[in-house]
């Protein structure tokens, strides 16, 4: 008989476990979906086996059975802003455009700390209510936009992953702009704060090269260097204006990633938001550095920046992770962001298969923000985190959901067409997060 604490649990359902990239091998053979349930103590995965054996072992532990739900590891978004939230699905043009009308205004009210609260607040609430267990977002320059992330996020005990957004070059607005100095003092101070405190990451944060100096850049590439247990997160190739603007800002570079990569913004830890269009160059030098890239793909498509191609990043065996890019991207659904994933596939010319996209929205997530040994996969050791998808939530998925003949067949129209409702519980360390 095992060893009962007060907090064991157990948490039944159809039980997503990884057994490979599916990327690699047979989508079926490395992701697998089978009854069963997890013995939860302290937060953490303990055992897996069927709900039978578990609930002999531990008779005395709180059992949920969620039935023919499908239980995956807690969704992870690997790029987002969370200042954005307010003014999500707006109506926009080309990505600068875009920045200068919503983005910029809206991120200048987060100095103000109680906003900031509010927001953050908002924020994870709403990510919960989507299956979204674990973050990484920017912030504003604003160190109270971080400390509010920070405090949310420890307050619902969960994994984020954030930092200061720093831009002192004068294409962004008088109000957001910080110095060279202050970027690397202010996130000093915030990543002493917060950086591996109970489960929080900080993520040096230069918005994108556009919007620094080479001093600051250069001042940020010194603080990742004195400090390389943090991540560093930015913006990489996302739409060909873009590229061309960056030009203009670097004559000497020898393309975009060369803005970061003379600043030692590059490696292993270092996230690359969108990169979209690479040269063969920085792809090879993105091998070479272990750099991971982002995909954003309701956001690529939103703003009109391009099509992503999946297939031949991971065939470059480049670690590649999902996100929602909220605010630019239309949804905080990580089944959305997985339905649009599979669009611009089959649009790249390479249909996804549904273990691919669940794998990217969990382990290929939390493998490309270094977190694989502590979230992404339901096994034991790792924090208990957990989704529960309704594989009938709507009429119309339920009707199409009851014609299947495997289990992908049945996950397939959830992924494509399902949304909050889907989400039937989202456990952090093992505690529900939804009221029934």
């Amino acid at each position: 008989m095992g060893t009962l604490a007060a907090k064991d649990s157990i948490i039944a359902g159809q039980i997503v476990t990884f057994h490979g990239d599916p990327f690699f091998m047979p989508p079926e053979d490395a992701v697998k979906v089978a009854h069963g349930a997890v013995l939860i103590q302290n937060g953490r995965i303990a055992k897996i086996a069927d709900i039978k054996t578990l609930g002999e072992q531990y008779p005395n532990a709180m059992l949920t059975d969620h039935g023919d739900a499908v239980i995956t590891p807690g969704f992870i978004d690997a790029h987002a802003h969370y200042p954005q939230t307010g003014i999500i699905a707006s109506w926009g043009k080309r990505l600068i455009d875009w920045l200068n009308t919503y983005t910029f205004p809206e991120e200048q009210r987060f100095g103000d700390a109680t906003y900031a609260r509010d927001i953050a607040d908002l924020y994870l609430d709403f990510l919960l209510a989507n299956g979204t267990t674990s973050v990484t977002s920017f912030c504003t320059i604003h160190p109270e936009s971080v400390d509010a992330l920070f405090e949310a996020a420890a307050k619902r005990g969960m994994r984020i992953v954030a930092g200061k957004t720093c831009m002192d070059r004068d294409t962004a607005p008088e109000g957001l702009r910080d110095t060279a100095q202050s970027a690397y003092d202010q996130s000093k101070t915030l990543l002493q704060r917060w950086h591996q405190n109970g489960r929080a990451t900080y993520a040096i944060t230069p918005r994108f090269s556009p919007t620094s100096t080479p001093e600051q850049l250069e001042a940020l590439g010194a603080l990742w260097a004195e400090n390389p247990s943090c991540l560093m997160q930015t913006h990489l190739s996302e739409q060909t204006d873009e590229i061309e603007w960056v030009k203009s800002l670097y004559p000497e570079a020898r393309d975009y990633l060369d803005t970061y990569e003379k600043f030692g913004l590059i490696g292993k830890g270092a996230l690359f938001g969108h990169a979209i269009y690479l040269e063969p160059r920085e792809i090879a030098r993105l091998q070479d550095s272990g750099s991971s890239l982002i995909h954003c793909p309701t956001s690529n498509t939103f703003i009109g920046s391009g099509l992503f191609d999946m297939a031949a990043r991971k065939a470059d065996g480049l670690r590649v992770g999902l996100a929602t890019d909220t605010g630019g991207g239309s949804s905080f659904s990580m089944l959305r962001t997985m339905a649009a994933s599979y669009e611009i596939g089959q649009l790249r010319g390479t249909a996804l298969h549904p273990a691919q996209l669940l794998w990217l929205a969990t382990r290929g997530s939390a493998e490309a923000i270094h977190l694989e040994h502590e979230i992404g996969s339901i096994a034991v050791g790792l924090e208990a985190d957990l989704t529960v998808i309704d594989l009938a939530s709507t009429d119309a998925i339920a009707q199409r959901s009851s014609r299947a003949q495997t289990i992908w067949e049945s996950v397939f129209p959830t992924i494509m067409m399902g949304d909050d409702r889907a989400i039937a519980q989202t456990y952090v360390m093992g505690r529900a997060m939804r009221s029934s």
